[in-house]
């Protein structure tokens, strides 16, 4: 999705607008009120305060910050750290501990061959100039909503509107009807648009189907975007052309450097986790250098 279509919380094209309970609070209980939460620790360091865990994604990035900065510890290149509460990084210990992932991470750079091979297996993902003229009706999952009600709701238009009898008119009708984007008003027409236009989900389903989805008409299955449920029709495609290999080779090798960057990256941070004794908080682990 592009920049503009997040702030407008568009899901198709630039005419797009669409976007967007709790219940009864829960029954006051003292064991609740008193409940302590465990205190996670790397080696008996603790990652937090008694009492004062936080996020369960803050707490994932402060155990692998403490697992780094005690391998740097072993190695020499920080000075001891002696208390029982993990230390603030400053700027300079984060350097020292990228200098030290980028000197003990190695991951092999890629070669034609497997750059062929990827760009033959992701052709869609390179090919320039594709553009759909497109139309849908929005079924918006919005706080409070019943979304297994709404998912059947959607399923019976979807239903009617893949039936063989159905006037082609009858789309626009629905999508005035029954659309929550304020494309209702012009019969759920998004006009053209390409991968750019809309939201991933949306460009997957669309842009990079299944194995001979690529056609025009009705989607044959609801599609699920961070909206709600949409039920999409293709009017028209422009299919566009890949370009040859040589013209994207050096956004192939980027892509699958990254690649094996990433599994690089995790097989380093899990044998860490494998060498430490880690508790209260779950961290896979491994310990094999021949994990992959």
């Amino acid at each position: 999705m592009t920049d503009s279509m997040v702030s407008s919380g568009g899901c198709g094209s630039g005419s797009c607008g669409c976007a967007g309970g709790g219940g009864a609070p829960a029954p006051f209980s003292p064991a609740a009120e008193v409940q302590v939460l465990p205190v996670a620790t790397i080696n008996g360091v603790a990652l937090h305060a008694q009492g004062l865990r936080p996020t369960e994604g803050e707490l994932r990035e402060r155990a692998y910050a403490e697992l780094l900065r005690q391998h740097a510890v072993e190695q020499g290149l920080l000075a001891p750290f002696v208390g029982t509460l993990a230390p603030e990084l400053t700027e300079t210990d984060r350097e020292v501990l990228e200098s030290m992932v980028d000197a003990e991470v190695i991951s092999p750079e890629p070669d034609d061959s497997e750059c062929e091979r990827y760009h033959q297996a992701h052709a869609s993902q390179f090919t320039v100039g594709q553009a759909l003229h497109v139309r849908h009706i929005l079924f918006a999952v919005t706080p409070g909503i019943n979304v297994q009600a709404l998912a059947v709701h959607a399923e019976r238009a979807l239903l009617e509107l893949t039936h063989k009898d159905t006037a082609d008119s009858r789309f626009a009708q629905l999508a005035s009807e029954l659309s929550n984007c304020p494309t209702s008003a012009q019969g759920g027409d998004l006009g053209w648009i390409g991968p750019d236009d809309c939201a991933p989900e949306l460009t997957k389903a669309l842009f990079h189907p299944q194995q001979g989805q690529a056609r025009t008409g009705v989607h044959p299955t609801l599609v699920h975007s961070r909206f709600g449920f949409h039920i999409i029709e293709v009017l028209e495609r422009r299919e566009g052309v890949v370009p040859p290999y040589v013209e994207v080779r050096e956004r192939i090798a980027r892509v699958l450097t990254m690649q094996s960057r990433g599994r690089a990256l995790h097989q380093y941070m899990s044998l860490l986790a494998g060498d430490a004794v880690v508790e209260g908080i779950a961290l896979e682990a491994a310990d094999s250098p021949l994990v992959q």
